[in-house]
């Protein structure tokens, strides 16, 4: 029950009825209630402090990608090779992700088209055990570059992920340079290479293909680095700068091209496509 109904169902002159407990929703950011439905209708942005929150692959798709578009099937490979378990087997974690979500890993691809241009449009859910980089999301940012060479079409790319999927041990970690192999061939062939850097990108995933772009977006107040920023305090024994490793602070020090607001991100990714590969237009 929020806040609201309960304070609502303690008035003494105020009739007590059923009503939906999903009308509010607090901002993480201003820490401000917000009206579902404005925050949906405003692409999931806080109208109040501009906070862009993180939405999952079906949401980007259907903001990005031209009506049309083809969701990708995901490749299948071999899980819980280790046979890992901690608190949870990793199966049972494997489980419990996908019946919270619609798709079997944190990397979905699609095949479409912004603004008429054509692509292949990739994107990491962190709802998806932290959006983390294990052997389904290398095989499918391969399968995603493959049919982006086949299409003759850019690919793009959403991250978000708390880095490598432990679970995977060295196996997750492998797929740094298998997904930078896979951006040589893209890069052989032609095409351009698009990362829109989320909130959060981190770990193993900033450390190889979310800095690889040839042009390098990120959404503002962003996330993004390889080590926790307490990591690092404590190993060089400094304070850091405010909003160190924030989107506008690598955009201030040349880590990253542009800081773009999500309403603005489809005609964006328009226009460069646009510059870089005019010859995409379906």
């Amino acid at each position: 029950m929020s806040w609201l109904t309960e304070v609502r169902n303690r008035l003494p002159f105020a009739a007590r009825r059923d009503s939906p407990d999903n009308l509010w929703r607090k901002c993480p950011e201003c820490h401000e209630m917000l009206f579902v439905k404005e925050y949906e209708d405003n692409l999931f942005v806080c109208p109040r402090c501009d906070h862009h929150g993180r939405i999952g692959s079906d949401i980007r798709f259907s903001q990005i990608l031209d009506e049309g578009f083809r969701v990708l099937p995901s490749p299948a490979v071999k899980e819980d090779p280790l046979r890992f378990r901690d608190s949870k087997r990793y199966s049972d974690r494997l489980k419990a992700a996908r019946s919270a979500n619609a798709h079997p890993d944190a990397l979905t691809n699609a095949s479409g088209a912004i603004d008429g241009h054509r692509v292949v449009l990739g994107v990491q859910d962190f709802g998806f055990m932290g959006g983390s980089m294990g052997m389904a999301v290398g095989a499918a940012f391969l399968a995603g570059v493959d049919q982006a060479i086949a299409d003759h079409c850019p690919y793009v790319i959403f991250t978000a992920a708390g880095g490598a999927r432990m679970q995977e041990g060295i196996l997750s970690l492998m797929q740094m340079p298998r997904t930078t192999g896979a951006i040589q061939r893209l890069k052989a062939a032609g095409l351009p290479y698009l990362v829109v850097l989320t909130d959060p990108t981190t770990g193993g995933v900033t450390a190889s293909y979310a800095m690889l772009g040839d042009v390098q977006i990120a959404e503002p107040g962003a996330l993004i680095g390889f080590a926790g920023q307490r990591v690092i305090q404590d190993t060089i024994r400094e304070k850091l700068p405010e909003g160190f490793q924030r989107a506008e602070y690598l955009l201030e020090h040349g880590m990253i091209d542009m800081v773009v607001p999500r309403d603005q991100l489809k005609e964006r990714l328009a226009t460069i496509i646009g510059y870089l590969l005019p010859a995409t237009r379906a």
